[in-house]
């Protein structure tokens, strides 16, 4: 590019930003809790200039006239799996970026990723991933707790059962700049099933002392009385979830208003779906929508999240649910709004946006109709803008709706031909990637141990040991992921398939993981070191392009005890 040319463009792109926007004509919710006024808002860049009756525009501004409307603040959700499909086919972590704007969600909170995705993700965001601004969260259980069930290994959840391990684990994850720190405080199954273990009360205020050091906010996945109480003596920023096993006592009413603790109630993944809710879960559905009476009778600070990407509880449409299910236990519409929207921003700390009015962030949300005297007009959203810049929404839902992945801005390259030969010590493979285990769901999980261990003629190996779990399928797999966090989707294509060293006990399964599918193969590994070559042939027609991992899976019978070892993997041609 010509020195001239790069002018141009910069003047151009100054020029882009520096444009105003007025809209006129609607009805303005400012997202304080105050009936909504006809008033205009001038947009300057990305901040709101201006907002008032009878206001100057200055001339040369694009105008939208908006009679008929109601422009409010871009909606929070503070509870959000962005990994997960809520049940839904083909949605995809870009999918549901979309979902949530198409939806005038400007904002997200998400607890699914875990800290080696960080970078990646937000490498893709500012590559210009079409999303809303996203929160993403480092967590924390004790163990067997819940967030340990998954069967997503034992880096994807940290545990903590001491103060120590607290404050340690808190530390341990502080390089990889997490958003903030989601805890399992509350291991209660809702008496639907048997109970996980809790976070003591001594450990969780250690985690928060140290999450707030490094000016992290914390929240909780917390859903008893007794809980809720502890967590909010701990100190927690956002008491998630909804108290579902009893109706909150005034005790703990004051101890979570004095501590200026949140209450975001989740009620979207709890709502009955059929008449043949069992006992329990109809009992907890009572006391979360009388616990939602109170928490606005007492003036808790409530903010608004849904646990979407569970399943049943999509995402972005979810996120409006939530609203008119808070209406129905008693919040006015204009009480839901603020909590979606001012009170979110400040439980999140993120008090640039969430209200309008002179020098926020120009997160905006234009509906028809009017929400603040009929909630469901929340779901007729008309035009969405995020920074000042409008969100083109008819492409967008395009792109939700187009079967299969969604087109990244970025890829993470072409594999080069070693893979790992376990010679690092800083423990990470030659892809600078964290080898990662999985295992069987449940807490009665197959139990893994993995370490590099120095191998006989030289060199170093990976050395893997598993107890199988008392299931049907049990397994342990090995992840390699080609990118940090398997996200960035790498090229195999130039290659002819996989080749490794492996040791062990009888047959085991490769496994290629690509955006959009998978397939395993077979191989055995005798007690004597043996080189395996596996083709790429033999995943029948996986997509090399868009590769994400390997994984190495042992499966045996229930019970039983095996071993791998695995060294020099590499790609052949």
């Amino acid at each position: 590019m010509t020195r001239r040319l790069f002018l141009t463009c910069l003047l151009l792109a100054a020029s882009l930003a520096a444009q105003r926007l007025a809209i006129t004509g609607a009805q303005v919710i400012d997202g304080s809790g105050a009936p909504p006024r006809p008033i205009a808002v001038l947009i300057d860049g990305d901040r709101i200039a201006a907002a008032g009756e009878n206001l100057a525009i200055p001339a040369g501004t694009s105008v939208i006239k908006a009679d008929g409307h109601t422009l409010l603040p871009g909606l929070f959700e503070l509870h959000t799996h962005l990994l997960a499909t809520g049940g839904a086919k083909d949605v995809d972590w870009a999918k549901a970026l979309k979902l949530y704007l198409a939806h005038g969600v400007t904002t997200v909170v998400d607890l699914s990723t875990y800290p080696e995705q960080f970078e990646p993700m937000r490498r893709l965001l500012a590559a210009g991933l079409e999303a809303p601004r996203v929160h993403m969260a480092a967590r924390f259980t004790t163990p067997l707790g819940h967030g340990m069930e998954g069967g997503r290994g034992d880096f994807h959840t940290q545990l903590a059962l001491t103060p120590r391990e607290a404050r340690n684990g808190v530390r341990r994850i502080a390089p990889y700049q997490p958003d903030l720190i989601k805890v399992f405080t509350d291991g209660w199954r809702y008496g639907a099933a048997p109970d996980m273990t809790s976070m003591e009360e001594d450990t969780l205020r250690a985690l928060v002392e140290e999450a707030h050091k490094l000016g992290l906010k914390v929240v909780t996945h917390t859903v008893t009385v007794r809980r809720a109480r502890e967590a909010a003596r701990a100190g927690v920023d956002i008491i998630n979830h909804g108290i579902g096993d009893g109706v909150l006592d005034e005790e703990t009413v004051k101890q979570i208003r004095a501590s200026g603790a949140g209450y975001v109630q989740t009620l979207a993944v709890y709502e009955p779906r059929g008449a043949r809710e069992i006992p329990a879960r109809q009992r907890r559905w009572a006391h979360l929508m009388a616990n939602c009476a109170l928490a606005r009778s007492s003036g808790l600070l409530a903010g608004v999240g849904t646990d979407a990407g569970m399943p049943g509880t999509p995402h972005g449409e979810s996120t409006l649910h939530e609203l008119e299910l808070m209406v129905n236990c008693g919040f006015t519409p204009l009480e839901a709004i603020a909590a979606a929207t001012s009170v979110s921003a400040r439980l999140l700390g993120t008090e640039d946006r969430g209200r309008i009015e002179a020098g926020k962030l120009a997160d905006l949300v234009l509906v028809e109709g009017n929400p603040a005297e009929r909630i469901s007009d929340i779901r007729r959203v008309r035009r969405v803008w995020l920074g000042g810049r409008e969100v083109n929404r008819e492409p967008l839902l395009a792109a939700i709706a187009k079967p299969g992945p969604s087109p990244l801005p970025l890829n993470g390259g072409a594999a080069p031909e070693l893979l790992d030969d376990f010679e690092s010590e800083n423990g990470r493979s030659r892809l600078d990637t964290l080898w990662v285990n999985r295992t069987d769901a449940g807490l009665d999980f197959t139990r893994m141990s993995y370490q590099r261990t120095p191998r006989a003629s030289g060199g170093h190996c990976l050395t893997v040991l598993a107890e199988m779990s008392d299931k049907d399928r049990p397994l342990a797999a090995m992840v390699l992921p080609l990118s940090k966090g398997a996200v960035l989707p790498v090229d195999l294509s130039a290659w002819q398939g996989v080749e490794f060293e492996a040791r062990g006990g009888g047959a085991y399964q490769l496994l290629v993981r690509w955006r959009g599918g998978e397939a395993q193969a077979p191989f055995d590994a005798p007690a004597a070191w043996q080189r395996v070559r596996i083709p790429f042939t033999a995943f029948g027609k996986p997509d090399l392009k868009e590769t994400i991992s390997l994984e190495f899976v042992i499966s045996r019978p229930a019970g039983q005890k095996a071993f791998l070892e695995l060294d020099n993997v590499r790609l052949y041609q």
